[in-house]
């Protein structure tokens, strides 16, 4: 059975959104699924599952979620090769060029630790609309999809 774990960090609760659809569409597609908000995780828990997703905002200008701060640093230390991975992410438009920088971050620590990217990543601006929810939706069928083919090679 494909497993995925989605690890969220939220302020205003749009983080919380996105990896509740994340989630709910993982449960609907057969996925064994957990969803863990940061503060409350370990970055070793993508050790165990198929498929690894960060839902982080971007504090300010570019920071990443303080409470995650020891998740991110760990994150990259792992040895992730053979896992899949998405980063979908909300932030606000209003930063301009440091809108949702830590879904680039968390990109960037995840091909650190060697794990391969199975999707686009998704940039939100604010809550999800049904547009967004619908990126969402693709978004984690093409972690399925590629979980799926993996387990087959």
């Amino acid at each position: 059975m494909i497993t995925a774990q989605v690890i969220y960090a939220t302020i205003t609760g749009n983080n919380e959104d996105i990896a509740d659809i994340i989630t709910e569409r993982f449960e609907d597609r057969g996925i064994d699924v957990n969803q863990t908000e940061i503060s409350q995780a370990d970055a070793s828990v993508f050790l165990e599952c198929d498929i690894c997703v960060v839902c982080p905002y971007t504090y300010d200008e570019g920071a990443l979620p303080e409470e995650g701060l020891d998740f991110y640093d760990d994150l990259q230390e792992l040895n992730l090769s053979g896992k899949l991975y998405g980063v979908a992410g909300s932030g606000d438009t209003y930063y301009e060029e440091f809108f949702n920088v830590a879904v680039d971050k968390f990109e960037q620590a995840f091909q650190k630790a060697g794990a391969t990217k199975a999707t686009e990543s998704v940039k939100i601006n604010l809550e999800p609309d049904q547009v967004d929810i619908e990126a969402l939706d693709e978004f984690t069928d093409d972690l399925i999809l590629a979980a799926q083919k993996q387990a087959t090679e």
